[in-house]
């Protein structure tokens, strides 16, 4: 591997920036730069140079040459890319706080990626991805897109589907949690990959099966350890893999999957109603997550600000998504040196899940190649896990063409499939309020968003 790469990320003034920059230097050996440039826009113009110069601290610190860039022009970085990494959050995180307090006001779930807040995340993202990649067509045409903003799975779906850029790979942490969790609760060291896994679904809603060193399939007896009547594992665990620990499954629902769930997310949608009564309360108490995330920035870029700190701090594993910039920097270096190397992420279905539509983007294990990832087949899925990812999928689809397209229509189909949104008058005046909310960032709802208004339709942040 003798190739020196030029690294572009979208969104480089994210809290997340130490840890990519972290992981780029941990992988000198397999990984060399030319270029890393750090792209934001004018609203984050003050976290870009604080966690900028945070960075050019960590790569001279580590006695390497790269070149390190800060800018605001999109198109001036992009040019001659070789991968493009993207982590960026449209409408700061005043806007994750919308998405959380708005669906609570209906008595519904506020949550980042899940619910009304999920579809919300997508309107807003994907129409960015979308214009980020005009421009890679036309000023890196061979550059690989590394997704990780969230929802991950659908904006890597409209990427590829929408956009036609077919060199794009999403990524999500969890799965990342999981295995070291797994690792632990089988008895092997955290950190050294000893279970192999083999992970199905979509970003956010899997599913996954467990075998140790010796081939046997450990995945029920875990099932057992981590969520059965007598489990042991919870007591030892030293692996932060959900926040919301007070909340569990029905344990005889888990084993008629006869797989483990992702307890970050499946939680929302097999205990519902007790999540929903957590997330009311926390909104009540303004304290969801995105409010407490965006106490977290504040002490965390005070800290970067130290000129003394040459490393990633300690309190940004705090902030959530750990792991997230440490596995793109892996996917960057296996796609450069073909390493072959077994990572879950989000790609085309080809199918792998027999039961989804063949084009569509599945999040799955997978071998990474120089070409991309070639997933491990699943093949057919029982009658509980089908039937989830089934209309899971139908709503992605639906919100990913409301989100082009502006079709009022489209988004208000999108909630009335979503699990996590109940139909009726609430949910149509949730949608409208939370288009007019959004204004500034949903041009594609420009004349749909002037009609509601014209009908009375506001927003009022002061009823939080």
């Amino acid at each position: 591997m003798n190739k020196k790469v030029k690294i572009v990320t979208i969104g480089g003034g994210s809290s997340y920036t130490p840890e990519l920059i972290e992981g780029f230097i941990k992988r000198t050996d397999k990984l060399t730069i030319r270029e890393l440039w750090l792209v934001d826009i004018e609203e984050g113009k003050e976290k870009l140079e604080i966690v900028g110069a945070l960075a050019k601290r960590m790569v001279q610190s580590a006695g390497l040459n790269w070149q390190v860039h800060l800018t605001l022009d999109r198109r001036e970085a992009l040019k001659d890319a070789d991968f493009v990494t993207t982590q960026f959050r449209v409408g700061l995180l005043d806007a994750r706080i919308r998405d959380e307090k708005i669906p609570t006001k209906y008595g519904m779930v506020g949550q980042e990626t899940n619910g009304a807040g999920g579809i919300f995340k997508s309107l807003r993202t994907i129409p960015v991805i979308l214009d980020i990649i005009k421009d890679m067509r036309e000023l890196c045409p061979d550059a690989w897109l590394v997704n990780f903003t969230n929802p991950s799975g659908m904006v890597t779906e409209a990427a590829i589907k929408v956009g036609g850029w077919k060199k794009t790979i999403g990524l999500c942490n969890v799965p990342v949690l999981l295995t070291k969790r797994n690792n632990e609760a089988t008895g092997y060291d955290v950190d050294n990959d000893a279970v192999f896994q083999k992970f199905a679904g979509l970003n956010h809603f899997h599913w996954h099966r467990v075998w140790d060193k010796e081939g046997n399939e450990v995945t029920e007896a875990l099932a057992d350890d981590i969520y059965g009547p007598n489990a042991t594992y919870p007591e030892r665990s030293t692996v932060r893999v959900k926040r919301h620990s007070t909340i569990g499954f029905n344990y005889e629902q888990i084993r008629e999957f006869q797989l483990l769930v992702n307890e970050n997310y499946h939680r929302w949608y097999f205990s519902e109603a007790d999540m929903l009564d957590l997330n009311l309360e926390e909104s009540r108490r303004n304290e969801t997550r995105g409010q407490v995330v965006k106490n977290v920035e504040k002490e965390l870029f005070e800290i970067y600000k130290n000129p003394a700190l040459y490393t990633k701090p300690k309190q940004l594993e705090e902030r959530g998504g750990t792991y997230y910039s440490d596995a793109a920097c892996e996917l960057i270096s296996a796609i450069v040196n073909d390493s072959r190397k077994v990572m879950v992420v989000s790609t085309q279905n080809n199918g792998t899940i027999a039961d989804l539509p063949y084009d569509c983007i599945v999040e799955v294990s997978s071998v990474i190649t120089s070409h991309g990832a070639e997933p491990f087949n699943w093949g057919k899925c029982g009658a509980s896990m089908r039937g989830w990812l089934q209309i899971m999928k139908a709503m992605e689809e639906l919100t990913i063409d409301a989100a082009v397209s502006g079709d009022y229509s489209k988004a208000l189909q999108a909630f009335t499939m979503n699990p996590l949104i109940r139909s009726g008058s609430k949910m149509k005046n949730m949608l409208d309020e939370m288009l007019v909310a959004n204004k500034k960032y949903l041009p594609q709802f420009e004349k749909v968003i002037l009609k509601l208004e014209e009908q009375g339709v506001t927003y009022h942040p002061e009823e939080w």
